[in-house]
C-alpha cells in the first residue's frame, strides 16, 4: 500500500507478468481479445490487466489448445497480467440454466444442446491450463434482486466450493486464486461469507453478486461492509463494476480492482465517455461538429478525429467502434491513474469532487 485517505488506498499489486498500480480497471476480453483493439494499443493506453472469460475460451479455442500453445499470454501476445473468471456467471447470464447442485452447475451446451456440468474442480483445471495471473473460484451466483432462502443456500455453497477449488488448484505459486464474497444484500450472510473466506487465507478477495439491478445505496453499503472486513494486505476486487462514478465511490470505500464490458460495449453503440457523462455520437447534432470527442482528452482519437467523422462511422463501420473503444478505455485507464495519484499525493478529496461530475 503506497498511500491512503481514510478508507481509500493506492497500492502496488505484484503479479507474475506485471506490477500493477491500484485502483485499476480491467477491460473484458471475452475470447482473448478486446474487440477491435490490438494488444500493443492496450499497452499504449496503460491497460494493466485484461479479463478473459473461462467459459468462452473453454468452448473456443479450448483450454487444451491454449495450454499446448504456451498459455493465454503467449496465445494472444499479451505481456502484462491476465485474470480469468470461473465460467459460472456466463452460464447464468447467457444460457438456460438446467440446475445448480452441490456437484456443480449443469447447463445446456450451445454447441449441441446437450447437458454439460461445470464443477469447481473443472473450472480450476481449465483456468490452470489457460494460465492467467489471477483465477477466480467457482461460486454459486445469485442476482441481488432475488430474495428468500436461495441467497443463504448460495452463500454457504460458495464457501463449500472454495475448499474444492483450493484442493484442485495445481499452480498456486504462479496463479493467484481469489475467493468471491456472496450473500446478496443481507449483511449477516455477507459477514459470514467474508469471515469464512478470510479464514482460508487466499491471495485476494472479490465482492460478487452486485451490479445486478439493486439500488446504488444497497450496492455501496455491501461494498463498504465487505471492504471493512477484508484483510488490509490483500487486493479487493468488485466484480462487474464499470461506471466511472461507481469506481470512484468504491475506491473511496477501500476497493482496488474493477471489471466491466460497459466502456467497450457502449462504444459499439456509439457512446463516448466524457467528464460530463456520456456523449452520443449517433445524434444528428454531431454530423457537422468539428470538435474532438473531449477537448481535455489526450488520446489518439481525440487528437486525430472529429465528432463529425466518428458520427459517420458509428454503428455502420467497424472503425467507429474501434475508435470509440480506444477512447473509452483510455478514459478508464486515466481515471484509474488519477485515483491512484490523488491518493498517493494526498489530494483524494479534491479529485473526488471533480470526478463526481462524471
Amino acid at each position: 500500500i503506497l498511500g491512503r485517505f481514510n478508507r481509500a488506498r493506492a497500492a502496488q499489486l505484484t503479479l507474475p507478468h506485471f506490477v500493477s498500480q491500484t485502483p485499476l480497471f480491467m477491460p473484458v476480453g471475452t475470447q482473448g481479445t478486446i474487440k477491435g483493439l490490438t494488444t500493443s494499443q492496450l499497452e499504449e493506453i496503460g491497460c494493466q490487466i485484461i479479463l478473459g472469460n473461462t467459459y468462452h475460451l473453454a468452448l473456443r479455442p479450448t483450454s487444451e489448445l491454449i495450454d499446448e500453445l504456451g498459455g493465454l499470454h503467449k496465445f494472444m501476445n499479451w505481456p502484462r497480467a491476465l485474470l480469468t473468471d470461473s465460467g459460472g456467471f456466463q452460464m447464468v447470464s447467457l444460457l438456460q440454466l438446467a440446475d445448480i447442485t452441490e456437484k456443480g452447475v449443469t447447463f445446456q451446451s450451445p454447441v449441441d444442446g446437450k447437458p454439460m456440468l461445470l464443477t469447481p474442480e473443472e473450472s480450476i483445471q481449465i483456468q490452470n491450463r489457460i494460465g492467467a495471473d489471477i483465477i477466480m473460484a467457482l461460486d454459486d451466483v445469485v442476482r441481488t434482486t432475488i430474495t428468500g432462502p436461495r441467497i443463504e443456500e448460495a452463500m454457504y455453497r460458495t464457501l463449500r466450493w472454495i475448499d474444492r477449488c483450493i484442493t484442485a488448484h495445481k499452480r498456486p505459486h504462479d496463479q493467484n486464486l481469489f475467493g468471491i464474497v456472496q450473500g446478496g444484500l443481507d449483511p449477516v450472510l455477507r459477514d459470514i461469507c467474508v469471515k469464512g473466506l478470510v479464514e482460508r487465507n487466499l491471495p485476494g478477495y472479490a465482492i460478487g453478486g452486485l451490479a445486478g439491478g439493486e439500488d446504488k445505496d444497497s450496492f455501496w453499503r455491501v461494498v463498504a461492509q465487505c471492504t471493512a472486513a477484508l484483510p488490509e494486505d490483500k487486493p479487493r476486487y468488485v466484480m462487474g463494476v464499470g461506471y466511472p462514478l461507481d469506481i470512484v465511490v468504491c475506491s473511496a470505500l477501500g476497493a482496488d480492482m474493477y471489471d466491466c464490458v460497459y466502456p467497450t460495449r457502449t462504444a459499439r453503440f456509439g457512446t463516448a465517455l466524457v467528464p460530463e457523462g456520456v456523449l452520443k455520437l449517433k445524434n444528428k447534432a454531431m454530423a457537422d461538429d468539428t470538435r474532438p470527442i473531449d477537448s481535455t482528452c489526450e488520446c489518439m482519437v481525440c487528437k486525430s478525429y472529429s465528432r463529425a467523422y466518428i458520427h459517420c462511422l458509428v454503428t455502420k463501420d467497424a472503425m467507429g467502434s474501434q475508435l470509440l473503444s480506444y477512447h473509452n478505455l483510455f478514459y478508464m485507464m486515466k481515471l484509474s491513474r488519477n485515483l491512484h495519484a490523488s491518493i498517493v499525493e494526498g489530494r483524494f478529496p479534491e479529485y473526488v469532487c471533480i470526478a463526481s461530475l462524471i
